[in-house]
């Protein structure tokens, strides 16, 4: 039987990749059913990676106007008779908004007796895993199949050896609300010029928001010693392209890592603020880069202590040197 399934999750674009597996293993339990992915418009880049979203439903949620947002969801919802609604969101709020779909099965995180007076069934929330496993944990009491990783639609190509592709940047969105991610522009510059010194062949890729780290290599390095790939791809799938191609990718924790982690390629991540074990799967092929300096005692406190990063920013003391070591050492 043909099921209409709708799945909610707002976030970035990296929350929608690790949303996929639980998207993916329900497809696979009703292979017929119609998926609809209710999400942030900022995050509609998924739609290029996947082909398992029939369709989408956008409410921007993080402005001022965020209840207006959901009543108009909710209006778009009520039109599509939907059979089953699935929805990552941990806010006690949610369940109620589940409840107004009047969709028959509703299925979200317990966020207490109202949760589970209100939804089908309130699943627990176990933030200690890998985030897929923890959207994933939404899906069970549908399906036992298990999605361990995301998915998508773009085939691993063979790696051009002694390639490093690094993506340097971090959403926009992310600095301007003081989520400092990544290490400093002219730390990048000087991992750059030190693997092209060591017989790597660097490619440099980047979307609009990483212009200001991008130009800032590309001043400081010679144009001899990298490939600029900046600006050249298009969009989200010519990007996974340009990653399933490289022997080792290095990139700030940002969408791409969980990109290249679909892909299987091996990466190496810069971690600061944000918990390594909640972000990576626990395969070996995706390797986090940490200060080895910090003392901080909160350290990961982005999201469980802080909603904003400190200014000392000591986790991401991270030297170039660190870097090219952990890279290279298996090299």
């Amino acid at each position: 039987m043909k099921k209409r399934i709708l799945f909610i999750n707002f976030g970035g674009l990296g929350d929608e990749i690790l949303f996929l597996p639980s998207i993916i293993s329900v497809k696979k339990e009703f292979p017929a059913s119609e998926i609809t992915l209710a999400l942030e418009e900022r995050s509609k880049g998924i739609t290029g990676l996947t082909d398992i979203i029939n369709g989408t439903l956008f409410a921007n949620i993080k402005g001022k106007g965020k209840y207006l947002e959901l009543l108009k969801l909710l209006f778009k919802i009520w039109t599509k008779k939907f059979d089953i609604v699935i929805s990552s969101g941990s806010n006690k709020f949610i369940s109620i908004f589940l409840f107004l779909t009047f969709i028959k099965k509703r299925y979200g995180y317990n966020t207490g007796k109202l949760s589970e007076l209100l939804l089908t069934e309130a699943v627990k929330l176990n933030k200690n895993q890998y985030a897929a496993m923890m959207y994933h944990d939404l899906v069970r009491p549908l399906t036992g199949i298990v999605t361990e990783l995301p998915q998508i639609n773009v085939e691993k190509k063979e790696a051009d050896a002694d390639t490093v592709l690094i993506h340097p940047g971090v959403s926009l969105l992310s600095v301007r609300k003081n989520m400092i991610k990544t290490i400093p522009a002219k730390v990048w510059a000087e991992v750059v010029e030190k693997l092209a010194e060591r017989g790597k062949k660097v490619i440099l890729a980047g979307g609009p928001d990483d212009k200001e780290t991008i130009d800032t290599i590309v001043n400081t390095v010679s144009s001899e010693k990298f490939v600029n790939m900046y600006g050249k791809t298009k969009n989200l799938r010519e990007l996974a392209e340009l990653i399933s191609k490289a022997e080792i990718f290095l990139c700030s924790d940002s969408a791409p890592l969980h990109i290249a982690s679909a892909l299987g390629v091996k990466t190496y991540v810069i971690f600061g603020s944000t918990d390594d074990k909640k972000l990576i799967p626990p395969n070996g092929k995706v390797i986090p880069i940490k200060s080895k300096t910090c003392t901080c005692p909160l350290r990961p406190c982005l999201w469980e202590r802080r909603q904003t990063t400190c200014e000392s920013l000591d986790c991401l003391k991270i030297s170039a040197d660190d870097i090219i070591q952990t890279i290279l050492k298996d090299y």
